[in-house]
Protein backbone atom coordinates (compact mmCIF):
# COMPACT_ATOMS: atom_id res chain seq x y z
CA UNK A 1 0.00 0.00 0.00
CA UNK A 2 1.37 3.73 -0.67
CA UNK A 3 2.59 5.29 2.28
CA UNK A 4 -0.09 8.65 1.38
CA UNK A 5 -3.11 6.31 3.00
CA UNK A 6 -0.49 5.24 6.27
CA UNK A 7 -0.40 8.13 8.50
CA UNK A 8 3.04 9.58 8.48
CA UNK A 9 3.99 9.45 12.31
CA UNK A 10 4.91 5.90 11.34
CA UNK A 11 7.88 7.88 10.05
CA UNK A 12 8.74 9.59 12.49
CA UNK A 13 11.86 7.48 13.75
CA UNK A 14 14.32 10.10 15.00
CA UNK A 15 17.82 9.93 13.85
CA UNK A 16 19.82 6.48 12.76
CA UNK A 17 23.95 5.83 12.38
CA UNK A 18 25.05 6.02 9.30
CA UNK A 19 26.53 2.56 9.76
CA UNK A 20 22.85 1.16 10.30
CA UNK A 21 22.10 2.60 6.75
CA UNK A 22 24.90 0.64 5.20
CA UNK A 23 23.18 -2.48 5.62
CA UNK A 24 20.25 -1.80 3.06
CA UNK A 25 22.34 -0.60 0.21
CA UNK A 26 22.12 -2.80 -2.91
CA UNK A 27 23.67 -3.01 -6.31
CA UNK A 28 21.51 -4.28 -9.62
CA UNK A 29 23.22 -4.78 -12.85
CA UNK A 30 25.18 -6.45 -14.93
CA UNK A 31 27.41 -9.15 -13.33
CA UNK A 32 29.79 -7.74 -10.89
CA UNK A 33 33.15 -7.18 -11.72
CA UNK A 34 36.34 -5.47 -10.08
CA UNK A 35 35.46 -2.42 -11.47
CA UNK A 36 31.90 -2.29 -10.94
CA UNK A 37 32.82 -3.51 -7.26
CA UNK A 38 34.76 -0.26 -6.96
CA UNK A 39 32.73 1.72 -8.63
CA UNK A 40 29.88 0.51 -6.01
CA UNK A 41 32.29 1.13 -2.92
CA UNK A 42 33.30 4.93 -3.80
CA UNK A 43 29.41 5.77 -4.89
CA UNK A 44 28.68 4.64 -1.32
CA UNK A 45 30.97 6.03 0.27
CA UNK A 46 30.86 9.54 -1.79
CA UNK A 47 26.87 9.75 0.05
CA UNK A 48 28.05 8.93 3.72
CA UNK A 49 30.63 11.80 2.72
CA UNK A 50 27.87 14.18 1.87
CA UNK A 51 25.15 12.77 4.18
CA UNK A 52 22.62 11.83 1.05
CA UNK A 53 20.57 8.45 0.83
CA UNK A 54 19.38 7.68 -2.00
CA UNK A 55 20.16 5.77 -5.44
CA UNK A 56 21.98 6.37 -8.58
CA UNK A 57 22.28 4.86 -12.16
CA UNK A 58 25.92 4.89 -12.84
CA UNK A 59 26.46 4.51 -16.93
CA UNK A 60 30.28 3.85 -17.92
CA UNK A 61 30.63 3.53 -21.41
CA UNK A 62 27.36 2.60 -22.09
CA UNK A 63 26.95 -0.05 -19.36
CA UNK A 64 24.57 0.85 -16.75
CA UNK A 65 25.00 0.16 -13.00
CA UNK A 66 22.31 1.34 -10.28
CA UNK A 67 23.71 1.52 -6.38
CA UNK A 68 21.62 2.60 -3.58
CA UNK A 69 22.59 3.98 -0.49
CA UNK A 70 20.00 4.12 3.04
CA UNK A 71 16.30 3.77 3.62
CA UNK A 72 13.60 5.04 1.19
CA UNK A 73 11.45 4.84 4.28
CA UNK A 74 13.40 4.49 8.01
CA UNK A 75 10.17 3.61 9.82
CA UNK A 76 9.73 0.89 7.93
CA UNK A 77 13.05 -0.54 7.05
CA UNK A 78 12.88 0.04 3.48
CA UNK A 79 16.05 0.05 1.45
CA UNK A 80 16.89 2.70 -1.47
CA UNK A 81 16.80 0.73 -4.22
CA UNK A 82 14.21 -2.18 -3.00
CA UNK A 83 11.95 -3.51 -5.74
CA UNK A 84 8.69 -2.31 -4.24
CA UNK A 85 9.62 1.32 -4.01
CA UNK A 86 9.22 4.26 -6.83
CA UNK A 87 10.84 7.37 -6.60
CA UNK A 88 9.59 10.95 -7.54
CA UNK A 89 11.60 12.45 -10.56
CA UNK A 90 10.09 15.88 -10.03
CA UNK A 91 11.13 18.01 -13.10
CA UNK A 92 12.97 15.71 -14.56
CA UNK A 93 9.27 14.67 -16.36
CA UNK A 94 9.12 17.69 -18.09
CA UNK A 95 11.24 15.87 -21.34
CA UNK A 96 8.99 13.22 -21.25
CA UNK A 97 6.06 16.07 -21.77
CA UNK A 98 7.73 17.83 -24.56
CA UNK A 99 8.36 14.40 -26.03
CA UNK A 100 4.82 13.34 -26.61
CA UNK A 101 3.66 16.53 -28.27
CA UNK A 102 6.85 16.80 -30.40
CA UNK A 103 5.37 12.75 -31.21
CA UNK A 104 1.70 14.64 -31.67
CA UNK A 105 3.77 17.44 -33.95
CA UNK A 106 4.95 14.41 -35.99
CA UNK A 107 1.61 12.44 -36.14
CA UNK A 108 -1.09 14.88 -36.63
CA UNK A 109 0.86 16.71 -40.31
CA UNK A 110 -1.55 16.68 -43.03
CA UNK A 111 -4.90 16.58 -40.62
CA UNK A 112 -6.97 18.82 -39.03
CA UNK A 113 -4.91 18.78 -35.76
CA UNK A 114 -1.76 19.63 -37.64
CA UNK A 115 0.17 22.04 -35.21
CA UNK A 116 3.82 23.18 -35.01
CA UNK A 117 6.19 24.65 -32.36
CA UNK A 118 5.16 28.18 -33.97
CA UNK A 119 1.28 27.37 -33.56
CA UNK A 120 -0.48 29.92 -30.73
CA UNK A 121 -2.12 27.99 -27.50
CA UNK A 122 -4.94 30.44 -28.27
CA UNK A 123 -6.19 27.04 -30.50
CA UNK A 124 -6.81 25.39 -27.00
CA UNK A 125 -6.98 28.32 -24.53
CA UNK A 126 -9.01 30.88 -26.07
CA UNK A 127 -9.80 32.54 -22.76
CA UNK A 128 -6.13 31.96 -21.29
CA UNK A 129 -4.52 35.27 -20.88
CA UNK A 130 -1.77 36.63 -23.88
CA UNK A 131 -2.31 33.18 -25.27
CA UNK A 132 -2.83 34.90 -29.26
CA UNK A 133 0.86 35.64 -28.35
CA UNK A 134 2.52 32.49 -27.01
CA UNK A 135 3.27 29.43 -29.39
CA UNK A 136 3.86 25.91 -28.10
CA UNK A 137 7.47 26.26 -28.57
CA UNK A 138 7.24 29.35 -25.49
CA UNK A 139 5.49 26.74 -23.56
CA UNK A 140 8.58 24.40 -24.42
CA UNK A 141 11.19 26.42 -23.96
CA UNK A 142 10.02 28.46 -20.83
CA UNK A 143 9.34 32.03 -22.54
CA UNK A 144 6.11 32.69 -22.71
CA UNK A 145 6.47 34.92 -20.29
CA UNK A 146 4.23 33.07 -17.52
CA UNK A 147 5.67 34.06 -13.90
CA UNK A 148 2.66 32.65 -12.32
CA UNK A 149 3.71 30.79 -8.74
CA UNK A 150 2.20 28.48 -6.33
CA UNK A 151 1.82 25.03 -8.24
CA UNK A 152 4.00 23.66 -5.79
CA UNK A 153 2.18 24.99 -2.45
CA UNK A 154 0.01 22.02 -1.60
CA UNK A 155 -3.61 23.24 -2.20
CA UNK A 156 -4.89 20.07 -0.05
CA UNK A 157 -7.17 18.97 -2.82
CA UNK A 158 -7.19 16.33 -5.17
CA UNK A 159 -7.57 17.22 -8.24
CA UNK A 160 -8.39 15.82 -11.44
CA UNK A 161 -6.23 16.08 -14.35
CA UNK A 162 -8.33 18.50 -15.90
CA UNK A 163 -9.53 20.08 -12.88
CA UNK A 164 -5.59 20.95 -12.45
CA UNK A 165 -5.26 22.53 -15.60
CA UNK A 166 -7.99 24.77 -15.53
CA UNK A 167 -6.94 26.10 -12.18
CA UNK A 168 -3.80 26.50 -13.88
CA UNK A 169 -5.49 28.69 -16.46
CA UNK A 170 -7.01 30.79 -13.89
CA UNK A 171 -4.25 31.16 -12.00
CA UNK A 172 -2.11 32.79 -14.85
CA UNK A 173 -4.74 34.90 -15.50
CA UNK A 174 -4.75 36.50 -11.57
CA UNK A 175 -1.11 36.59 -12.18
CA UNK A 176 1.26 39.66 -13.53
CA UNK A 177 2.81 38.59 -17.09
CA UNK A 178 6.60 39.29 -18.11
CA UNK A 179 6.71 39.65 -21.94
CA UNK A 180 7.08 36.90 -24.59
CA UNK A 181 10.37 35.53 -25.27
CA UNK A 182 11.87 36.18 -21.43
CA UNK A 183 12.72 33.43 -19.99
CA UNK A 184 10.73 32.63 -16.48
CA UNK A 185 11.16 28.43 -15.62
CA UNK A 186 7.41 27.47 -14.51
CA UNK A 187 5.65 24.41 -13.87
CA UNK A 188 2.56 26.22 -15.27
CA UNK A 189 4.06 25.86 -19.17
CA UNK A 190 4.65 22.44 -19.04
CA UNK A 191 1.28 21.97 -17.21
CA UNK A 192 -0.64 23.44 -19.96
CA UNK A 193 1.66 21.45 -22.19
CA UNK A 194 -0.35 18.47 -20.61
CA UNK A 195 -3.67 19.77 -21.23
CA UNK A 196 -3.03 20.16 -25.18
CA UNK A 197 -2.18 16.29 -25.40
CA UNK A 198 -5.14 16.04 -24.00
CA UNK A 199 -7.12 18.26 -26.26
CA UNK A 200 -5.27 16.46 -29.30
CA UNK A 201 -5.55 13.02 -28.78
CA UNK A 202 -8.69 13.51 -26.71
CA UNK A 203 -7.77 11.18 -24.05
CA UNK A 204 -5.89 12.29 -20.45
CA UNK A 205 -2.44 12.72 -20.14
CA UNK A 206 -2.32 9.50 -18.26
CA UNK A 207 -3.68 7.15 -20.83
CA UNK A 208 -1.14 8.90 -23.14
CA UNK A 209 1.85 8.37 -21.40
CA UNK A 210 1.06 4.86 -20.73
CA UNK A 211 0.72 4.11 -24.41
CA UNK A 212 3.57 6.48 -25.71
CA UNK A 213 6.03 5.69 -22.98
CA UNK A 214 5.11 3.15 -20.12
CA UNK A 215 4.35 0.55 -23.55
CA UNK A 216 6.64 1.50 -25.58
CA UNK A 217 9.82 0.89 -23.68
CA UNK A 218 8.13 -2.39 -21.17
CA UNK A 219 9.34 0.06 -18.09
CA UNK A 220 7.65 -1.81 -15.39
CA UNK A 221 7.96 0.72 -12.07
CA UNK A 222 7.12 3.76 -13.48
CA UNK A 223 4.00 5.34 -13.16
CA UNK A 224 2.11 8.52 -12.76
CA UNK A 225 1.27 9.22 -8.89
CA UNK A 226 -2.63 8.42 -9.12
CA UNK A 227 -1.55 5.35 -11.16
CA UNK A 228 0.92 3.48 -8.47
CA UNK A 229 -0.39 0.28 -8.16
CA UNK A 230 -0.44 -1.55 -4.45
CA UNK A 231 2.37 -2.92 -3.35
CA UNK A 232 4.45 -0.26 -4.19
CA UNK A 233 5.18 2.78 -2.51
CA UNK A 234 7.03 6.19 -3.32
CA UNK A 235 9.58 7.06 -0.57
CA UNK A 236 10.03 9.44 2.74
CA UNK A 237 12.01 12.04 2.07
CA UNK A 238 14.63 13.58 5.21
CA UNK A 239 16.27 16.28 5.72
CA UNK A 240 20.36 16.15 6.35
CA UNK A 241 21.97 18.25 8.73
CA UNK A 242 25.06 17.05 8.20
CA UNK A 243 24.74 14.78 11.71
CA UNK A 244 21.51 13.00 12.27
CA UNK A 245 20.14 10.66 9.10
CA UNK A 246 15.95 10.50 8.94
CA UNK A 247 15.17 13.59 10.35
CA UNK A 248 12.09 16.00 9.50
CA UNK A 249 10.27 13.37 7.66
CA UNK A 250 7.76 14.18 4.22
CA UNK A 251 6.40 12.63 1.16
CA UNK A 252 4.81 13.67 -1.82
CA UNK A 253 1.16 14.27 -1.28
CA UNK A 254 -1.62 13.29 -3.30
CA UNK A 255 -2.82 16.79 -3.53
CA UNK A 256 0.51 18.20 -4.54
CA UNK A 257 0.92 15.44 -7.34
CA UNK A 258 -2.38 15.79 -8.54
CA UNK A 259 -1.95 19.46 -8.99
CA UNK A 260 1.41 19.31 -11.13
CA UNK A 261 0.60 16.82 -14.11
CA UNK A 262 2.72 16.51 -16.99
CA UNK A 263 5.43 18.62 -14.50
CA UNK A 264 6.18 17.12 -11.86
CA UNK A 265 3.99 14.07 -10.92
CA UNK A 266 5.70 11.01 -12.70
CA UNK A 267 7.24 8.31 -10.56
CA UNK A 268 10.29 5.84 -11.49
CA UNK A 269 13.40 4.18 -11.12
CA UNK A 270 16.79 5.12 -11.77
CA UNK A 271 17.66 2.57 -14.07
CA UNK A 272 14.19 3.01 -16.15
CA UNK A 273 14.14 7.11 -15.95
CA UNK A 274 17.97 5.93 -17.80
CA UNK A 275 16.03 4.27 -20.47
CA UNK A 276 13.84 6.87 -21.11
CA UNK A 277 16.81 8.91 -21.56
CA UNK A 278 17.84 6.71 -24.28
CA UNK A 279 14.36 6.16 -25.61
CA UNK A 280 14.13 9.70 -26.69
CA UNK A 281 17.02 9.19 -29.55
CA UNK A 282 16.88 5.60 -30.58
CA UNK A 283 13.67 5.62 -32.20
CA UNK A 284 11.53 4.46 -29.24
CA UNK A 285 10.31 7.20 -28.24
CA UNK A 286 12.01 9.95 -30.42
CA UNK A 287 14.23 9.66 -33.70
CA UNK A 288 17.68 11.72 -33.11
CA UNK A 289 16.42 14.29 -35.45
CA UNK A 290 13.28 14.41 -33.42
CA UNK A 291 15.08 15.19 -30.34
CA UNK A 292 17.40 17.86 -32.10
CA UNK A 293 14.24 19.46 -33.01
CA UNK A 294 12.97 19.03 -29.33
CA UNK A 295 16.20 20.63 -27.72
CA UNK A 296 16.33 23.36 -30.29
CA UNK A 297 13.29 25.38 -31.04
CA UNK A 298 13.00 28.53 -32.41
CA UNK A 299 11.92 29.74 -29.02
CA UNK A 300 15.09 28.59 -27.08
CA UNK A 301 16.82 31.32 -25.50
CA UNK A 302 18.84 29.43 -23.21
CA UNK A 303 20.80 26.24 -22.62
CA UNK A 304 17.42 25.11 -21.53
CA UNK A 305 14.30 23.65 -24.16
CA UNK A 306 12.48 20.46 -24.55
CA UNK A 307 12.80 19.64 -20.86
CA UNK A 308 16.55 19.23 -20.85
CA UNK A 309 19.66 21.77 -20.54
CA UNK A 310 22.84 20.78 -23.14
CA UNK A 311 26.09 21.63 -22.48
CA UNK A 312 29.59 21.73 -23.28
CA UNK A 313 29.09 22.56 -26.79
CA UNK A 314 25.90 20.31 -26.62
CA UNK A 315 27.98 17.20 -25.67
CA UNK A 316 25.78 16.78 -22.44
CA UNK A 317 22.02 17.27 -21.10
CA UNK A 318 21.27 17.22 -17.95
CA UNK A 319 18.14 18.25 -15.70
CA UNK A 320 17.24 18.47 -11.86
CA UNK A 321 14.36 18.69 -10.30
CA UNK A 322 12.97 19.07 -6.42
CA UNK A 323 9.57 19.97 -4.61
CA UNK A 324 8.95 22.91 -2.88
CA UNK A 325 8.94 22.49 1.14
CA UNK A 326 10.51 18.46 0.86
CA UNK A 327 14.06 17.18 0.55
CA UNK A 328 13.78 15.53 -2.68
CA UNK A 329 16.52 15.99 -5.35
CA UNK A 330 16.71 14.78 -8.72
CA UNK A 331 19.77 15.17 -11.15
CA UNK A 332 20.24 13.84 -14.48
CA UNK A 333 23.62 14.19 -16.29
CA UNK A 334 24.52 11.90 -19.28
CA UNK A 335 26.45 12.73 -22.78
CA UNK A 336 24.35 13.28 -25.64
CA UNK A 337 25.15 9.76 -26.97
CA UNK A 338 23.93 8.44 -23.65
CA UNK A 339 27.07 6.18 -22.91
CA UNK A 340 28.30 7.92 -19.69
CA UNK A 341 27.02 9.98 -16.70
CA UNK A 342 24.30 9.29 -13.63
CA UNK A 343 20.57 9.77 -12.74
CA UNK A 344 20.43 10.08 -9.62
CA UNK A 345 17.64 10.64 -7.09
CA UNK A 346 18.04 11.61 -3.50
CA UNK A 347 15.35 11.16 -0.53
CA UNK A 348 17.81 12.80 1.44
CA UNK A 349 19.71 15.95 1.36
CA UNK A 350 19.95 19.78 3.10
CA UNK A 351 17.70 21.43 0.20
CA UNK A 352 20.60 23.51 -1.17
CA UNK A 353 20.51 22.09 -4.97
CA UNK A 354 24.38 22.96 -5.44
CA UNK A 355 24.76 20.54 -2.62
CA UNK A 356 23.29 17.78 -4.54
CA UNK A 357 25.04 18.85 -7.29
CA UNK A 358 28.36 18.62 -5.73
CA UNK A 359 27.32 14.78 -5.02
CA UNK A 360 26.65 13.87 -8.38
CA UNK A 361 29.60 15.36 -9.84
CA UNK A 362 32.13 13.65 -8.10
CA UNK A 363 30.65 10.43 -9.13
CA UNK A 364 30.92 11.91 -12.63
CA UNK A 365 34.44 12.65 -12.28
CA UNK A 366 34.82 9.32 -10.75
CA UNK A 367 33.59 7.84 -14.18
CA UNK A 368 34.87 10.08 -16.82
CA UNK A 369 37.16 12.74 -15.69
CA UNK A 370 37.11 16.11 -17.27
CA UNK A 371 33.60 15.56 -19.38
CA UNK A 372 31.06 16.88 -17.32
CA UNK A 373 30.09 20.04 -15.96
CA UNK A 374 29.67 20.77 -11.90
CA UNK A 375 26.14 22.63 -12.36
Amino acid sequence: MKHKLIALAAALVIGASASTALSTTSVSAAPTTSNQTEMYNFVRNTFKKHHVRGIVTVVKDGVPQTISYGYAWYGKRIGNGSKNITYPSASLQKVVTAAMVVQLINETKNTNQSFTQNTKISRWYPNLKNANNITVGNLMSHTSGITATQTEIDRGIVYSEANSINWVVKNINASKADSVGNYHYNNSNYILLAGIIRQVTGKSYEDNFESRIVKKLNLQRTYLYQGIPKGITDPISYYSNGGKNYQQSSYVKASLASQIPGAGNLFTTTDEYYKIQVGLSDGSILSKDDFYYLTHLKSKVTDYCGGMYLRNKETLKSAYGSFYGLHFGTWVQLTTDNQNGIVMFLNQTNDVENDEKDVGYEILQHIKPNTFVSR
